[in-house]
């Protein structure tokens, strides 16, 4: 981390809000990108960006470690991006959701699935880690401490998603 985020955070931590002001803009983008990924709903992950901007900013007097800033946001956007996901499937009925199914598949058999479509495919645990490895380019350390789950399980997270997206863009060049 650079000195001068750094020196933003502890200004941010002390109350200084033109130093939260200049983190959210920092952040906001992969925070959005990563909700996103998470939720495949652009409504949905504007309101989750939100929400973790607000939660971050009333917690962040309780942040041990101004270098643990960027690992505690995306923490937080991951756990309310996984409470929407529940809050989804509990909101679900039996119908809707062989309505989903069906509309999921391409109409067209030769219409190849994109890595947005593949990746919506994928469950929340193992979207989370291609997010967070892959596009946020967070070390397996750090995806270990975000998602709070054992190192060895985030690389087999990691494994068992990329086997996943490769096999379902297989199947959708075989179409």
């Amino acid at each position: 981390m650079d000195e001068e985020l750094h020196r933003i955070i502890r200004r941010a931590k002390r109350g200084d809000k033109e130093a939260y002001a200049q983190l959210v803009k920092d952040f906001k983008d992969p925070v959005y990108r990563y909700a996103l990924g998470m939720l495949n709903d652009r409504m949905d992950a504007e309101d989750i960006a939100q929400e973790a901007f607000v939660k971050a900013y009333y917690s962040l007097p309780g942040l041990e470690s101004e270098f643990a800033f960027s690992s505690w946001l995306f923490q937080i956007v991951s756990n309310l991006s996984k409470n929407r996901l529940k809050k989804r499937m509990r909101e679900r009925n039996y119908y809707e959701e062989a309505e989903e199914s069906t509309m999921a598949e391409p109409s067209d058999p030769s219409e190849k699935l994109s890595i947005e479509q593949s990746l919506a495919r994928l469950s929340p645990e193992h979207r989370e880690v291609i997010l967070l490895h892959d596009v946020q380019g967070y070390r397996y350390e750090e995806i270990a401490q975000v998602t709070n789950v054992p190192l060895g399980t985030v690389k087999s997270r990691l494994f068992a998603a990329r086997t996943a997206l490769r096999n379902d863009l297989r199947k959708g060049e075989l179409s």
